[in-house]
């Protein structure tokens, strides 16, 4: 099985859904779907219709959180080092178009969120940008037109 990489605080927010998905959700949508039963005629139930679904939804969220947990492989930033930009790696970045700076961690596919500044290692920015170094230019294809960016720091914490 192909291992994923990802760092340890993703990795715990991960556990942290996959704990509050069986020890409360579950239990909650069991009671729900209880409720709803009490309530007569499920073929126009809309309450175990709808709970239902959502123990749906906390099955398979289960099913994948336990799939990708099992197959983590932890990386930790702060024992990495160097000047070009890996697994890991905290960048501060130039638009060379607007001169806008913004900063990013480029992390696993699984706890990317990019209002947070978490940039998927997979996303075509990171692809660009691993190997590269501090003063590097990297191009990167976006929908409104390629976009070129200078890398002004690499760091690791």
């Amino acid at each position: 099985m192909q291992k994923i990489p990802m760092t340890g605080e993703g990795l715990t927010r991960l556990e942290d859904e996959l704990r509050r998905l069986k020890s409360e959700d579950r239990p909650a949508v069991i009671r729900a779907i209880a409720e709803a039963r009490a309530h007569g005629d499920l073929s126009e139930n809309a309450e175990y219709h709808a709970a239902r679904d959502r123990q749906s939804f906390i099955e398979g969220r289960v099913l994948e959180l336990e799939e990708i947990i099992s197959t983590a492989e932890v990386i930790d930033p702060s024992q990495l080092s160097g000047d070009t930009v890996k697994f890991g790696a905290h960048i501060e970045l130039v638009d060379e178009e607007t001169d806008k700076e913004s900063g990013y961690q480029i992390v696993g596919v699984h706890e990317a969120d990019i209002k947070l500044g978490r940039l998927s290692v997979s996303s075509p920015l990171a692809k660009a940008l691993i190997g590269k170094s501090v003063g590097d230019s990297v191009t990167v294809p976006t929908p409104g037109g390629d976009k070129s960016y200078e890398i002004l720091t690499v760091t690791y914490k």
